[in-house]
């Protein structure tokens, strides 16, 4: 089959929340972009659908909130976890400084088709579907383009900025040589869905008890369950039996009795391999890692989404000037790791510590579990369920639109 050459300003491998955002904000700033997306569409089982108020903030900025707010979304206000006997409420973000003080609970794909309809406004904007990044273009030490395959044949890239936003898996990050830490996780996740009836439970929680931990989300017709197991575990889990596994879901809810028979085979329930680490440098000459790509985050919390989106911004507010002015040097991709790896260690922290002392503990358990001591604060002073809920949904430092809308310009 053929090769072809394509040149434009920017390329991006990766058609995920960090690179449909960028691509989305720099053809809207006036930059040539190719996003590389190697699936022929975005519907898949994606674990996280959840957009935080960080990332509706954004879409108001970009005028774009009541538009995106048409599509089917759950709205989730409060997080109530039960831990044994006890249910303590321990998020409330109902007053958070944002025009919508929930979190919206969004199949991705709409998501992605989202940012991706309304970047094809832009004529800059190219939008490479089933198209997989394969190698780098590199002269002088310098990254210079993008190799990838397509259905029609080879494909080169040649760009001014390659940006690896293509997941915790990066071909980019692989290919550039950029080194990792390794931060390790204790936990996997088993990821299904069950029917969702009138007469269940109405609010979104986390339930632990001794050695086991559910999450589930309110997903309108049904549930979306990630039930948590130790790091390595899914051979002990399925060496018990699917008919064990779906007693241990009944025994965290039970009026899941009569729908979890639907759990029919192992091929029901997907595995969610847990990773937390951080690349030692996002960049090379010509070259920038974004999201999962140069963070990999733990699903705690679900906000991975809205770490890599808040990557796609900062990135564009610094790029776009230089880009379209061919101006892009080493210090701008410099600045763009520096703005963004306190949040991002911040919140891996958080995360972090949430492994060790509530989850790696609540899974090496015996005994009957007791809420911790600060989830019985926050339940007790229910202001106090502000600061985490800000910490969740708003995150620090939170990125604001500053490039502008070449539509829009006079």
């Amino acid at each position: 089959m053929p090769n072809s050459t394509v040149t434009t300003k920017c390329c991006i491998a990766g058609g995920g929340p960090a690179g449909m955002m960028l691509g989305f904000l720099l053809a809207r700033a006036g930059v040539d972009v190719v996003v590389l997306e190697k699936h022929a569409d975005f519907f898949r089982d994606f674990r996280g659908d959840t957009i935080h108020p960080s990332t509706l903030e954004l879409m108001y900025e970009l005028g774009l909130l009541d538009e995106f707010l048409k599509l089917p979304h759950q709205k989730l206000d409060r997080l109530v976890a039960q831990v044994g006997d006890q249910r303590v409420r321990v998020i409330d973000l109902t007053h958070l400084p944002t025009h919508c003080k929930y979190i919206a609970l969004m199949p991705q794909w709409d998501f992605l088709n989202f940012l991706a309809a309304h970047g094809k406004r832009y004529k800059g904007f190219d939008l490479r579907m089933q198209a997989d990044a394969t190698g780098l273009v590199e002269e002088g030490g310098r990254v210079v383009g993008l190799r990838a395959t397509t259905p029609a044949g080879g494909l080169t890239i040649r760009a001014d900025l390659v940006v690896g936003a293509d997941g915790r898996h990066s071909t980019v990050r692989d290919v550039a040589g950029l080194k990792s830490d390794d931060y390790g996780a204790p936990m996997d996740v088993l990821w299904f869905r069950l029917p969702r009836k009138e007469a269940d439970e109405t609010e979104t929680f986390g339930h632990i008890e001794a050695g086991v931990m559910m999450i589930m989300l309110n997903r309108g017709d049904y549930w979306q369950c990630a039930f948590v197991i130790p790091k390595g575990g899914i051979d002990r889990v399925q060496a018990e039996g699917l008919d064990a596994f779906r007693k241990q879901v009944v025994t965290m809810s039970p009026y899941l009795a009569d729908c979890v028979g639907q759990l029919r085979s192992w091929d029901d329930i997907k595995l969610l391999t847990v990773a937390v680490d951080r690349l030692r440098q996002w960049w090379r000459s010509g070259l920038l890692c974004i999201g999962d790509a140069a963070h990999a985050m733990s699903p705690i919390g679900g906000v991975g989404i809205n770490l890599a989106v808040q990557d796609a911004v900062a990135a564009a507010n610094r790029l776009a000037a230089p880009l379209g002015a061919g101006t892009m040097s080493d210090e701008d991709l410099r600045a763009i790791q520096s703005r963004r790896t306190f949040p991002v260690r911040f919140t891996q922290a958080i995360q972090l510590t949430m492994q060790i002392h509530i989850i790696r503990r609540a899974l090496a358990s015996t005994q009957k579990p007791k809420p911790p001591f600060l989830f019985k604060l926050f339940d007790m002073i229910p202001l106090l369920q502000r600061i985490p809920g800000r910490l969740l949904a708003v995150g620090v430092r939170p990125e604001h639109i500053q490039t502008p809308d070449v539509l829009s310009a006079p």
